[in-house]
């Protein structure tokens, strides 16, 4: 596994434990890199279906696309 797969699973393993949704500086924060840097493999993750990111306000919350499928309310 190179770096790049480590930075995204370690991104991964970081939403499934918070299926709340986090922020990309809390990513940033929590897997101690830069913001600019963990924006950009958040995105990658995004472009592959991994990742969903939801506007809330002024914040971008970032889900696990398996675990926010499951919070969908059904439309009546």
């Amino acid at each position: 596994m190179n770096k790049r797969d480590g930075i995204k699973t370690k991104i991964k393993s970081l939403l499934a434990m918070h299926p709340e949704g986090m922020t990309i500086l809390e990513i940033s924060r929590f897997i101690q890199m830069h913001r600019h840097t963990a924006t950009k493999y958040v995105y990658e993750l995004i472009g592959a279906g991994v990742i969903y990111e939801r506007q809330i306000g002024p914040a971008k919350l970032c889900y696990l696309s398996s675990i926010f499928s499951g919070r969908r309310r059904k439309r009546r």
